[in-house]
């Protein structure tokens, strides 16, 4: 260790005046402002909110059947190879050559949070889900088996019911007034540490995820693990803000991105499903994705921003509103929409029958458009994605784009549910290809202009500006959306 000497006073009695505090006046009020100064940030402590709603957390343990199908024995029954290999397959018979069905349990563990006293319990759907039994346990280290009242998959909320009186609550808070930098507490049981409190702050509100289009996620930085799906997400005022629902990761544990279902959202749902309904949700029927740069010029647009509509559901709230492919939404209900993900929340949250003013982008030009919300189908089911290829005297080659193309067959429009469009039978280097275009996509607009066949197609690409990008709706499985492409110069 480095070490240096005193040279600064020479004078003994003034070096022990300075190791007295006596003398140098300045000197001493300095350290003792510095001890007795207020902190600038202070610490939160959790303890008065683990002691009080501590009790409220419960841990859910399910049990699940599953079946695992076991396969036969390759070797004939009489043979004598098979007494040595009939231990690892299913046995030949009533089963067959198809081998045997095993049926083994699996359990799992999850948590949640008490809500009235008479033994209502939220946790998440995906905690509960297909369970054949449901076990909660206290803090008391009391057990009960539980009731599934009634669970929704799209908020992955569940309700359960334990046989209970005066049960200690959580205090329900209000998740709209959740900031970014706020400290929050989560309660659970990480894989399966019954009650373990992690803490952390809120990272982001109003996040959207790919697979959950209707929960505006409150993203933290809360340590989150499996067991604690269902478990309650506190504010500094121990009231519950959140459910935590998953996580971010490329290991399977925690990795600094946490989830949680805000709780206003929950709540909602969790009324429906105590009067034995089925979780609303608001629905325009219209596709969307997000605008890109060159998607913004193309559409004549300042800047990237909004719900580009790529496709409208015919006899849908808003093909009745007159919304059409190409409109961007940019405002909902009074509400900016910067990008797709923000619509399908406060689509979803709304009552049928709500009527909003949507405002939108088309051509260029702002408009309002007034339109009445209707219920999300229950029924929306996947579409048949089968195609008929065109006969070779039917194709065409759209020489500028490089691309190969034919028409429709009357049946493969019926299955795509397309009124008109090209089939796409091959795509070579070029500016379509590097837009995105595949083979088995269907063209339904160019420049904003339909395409009915491929003599349509070949005029309109024929007259398209070079340099400039341009618009292309296609429909792909996964249904319709915009891509761009440039001609060269």
């Amino acid at each position: 260790m480095r070490r240096e000497r005193f040279t600064g006073l020479k004078s003994p009695a003034i070096v022990l005046a300075v190791a007295l505090g006596l003398g140098f006046g300045p000197l001493s009020p300095v350290y003792a402002d510095a001890a007795n100064a207020p902190a600038l940030v202070n610490l939160p402590d959790f303890t008065p909110i683990v002691r009080q709603y501590g009790p409220a957390v419960v841990n859910i343990s399910t049990t699940e059947t599953k079946t695992a199908r076991n396969p036969a024995s390759p070797f004939p029954p009489n043979s004598p190879l098979n007494q040595f290999f009939a231990p690892f397959f299913g046995p030949q018979g009533p089963g067959g050559p198809g081998g045997s069905e095993d049926k083994y349990q699996v359990q799992s563990l999850g948590s949640g949070f008490i809500v009235s006293p008479d033994g209502y319990i939220v946790t998440a759907a995906h905690v509960v889900k297909g369970a054949q039994k449901i076990i909660v346990s206290l803090t008391n280290h009391q057990q009960y088996e539980a009731k599934l009242v009634g669970l929704s998959t799209r908020i992955d909320v569940a309700l359960l019911k334990i046989d209970a009186k005066n049960l200690p609550t959580v205090q329900i808070g209000d998740s709209g007034k959740l900031e970014v930098g706020q400290w929050v507490l989560a309660v659970g049981a990480p894989f399966g540490f019954e009650n373990s409190v992690t803490q952390g702050v809120v990272s982001a509100t109003s996040r959207p995820l790919p697979d959950d289009p209707y929960i505006p996620f409150i993203q933290t930085d809360v340590p989150i693990n499996p067991g604690n799906s269902g478990g309650p997400l506190f504010n500094m005022r121990g009231q519950v803000v959140g459910i935590n629902d998953q996580i971010y990761t490329n290991s399977g544990g925690y990795m600094g991105l946490s989830f949680s279902i805000p709780i206003n959202v929950a709540m909602d749902a969790v009324k429906q499903l105590k009067l034995g309904q089925k979780v609303h949700f608001g629905w325009l029927g219209v596709m969307i994705q997000d605008v890109s740069m060159d998607l913004a010029k193309s559409f004549h647009m300042k800047e990237p921003m909004g719900a580009l509509v790529s496709q409208v559901v015919p006899n849908g709230p808003a093909a009745k509103a007159g919304i059409k492919p190409g409109d961007v939404i940019v405002s909902f209900d009074g509400q900016p929409v910067y990008n797709s993900a923000q619509l399908p929340p406060l689509v979803g949250a709304l009552p049928a029958g709500f009527k909003a003013k949507v405002g939108i982008i088309r051509d260029g030009k702002a408009m309002t458009l007034p339109i009445t919300i209707e219920s999300l189908p229950s029924d929306m089911s996947a579409k048949d994605e089968g195609q008929e290829p065109a006969s070779p005297s039917q194709k065409g080659d759209i020489k500028r784009l490089n691309i190969q193309v034919g028409p429709l067959s009357a049946s493969a429009r019926q299955q795509l549910e397309v009124n008109s469009g090209v089939l796409v039978l091959g795509v070579g280097q070029g500016p379509a290809g590097q837009a995105g275009v595949r083979p088995g996509d269907v063209i339904l607009q160019v420049a904003q202009q339909p395409v009915t066949s491929v003599a349509d197609l070949q005029k309109i690409v024929a007259s398209l500006p070079a340099g400039q990008p341009i618009p292309v709706l296609l429909h792909r499985a996964q249904g319709n959306f915009y891509v761009v492409l440039t001609l060269p110069r």
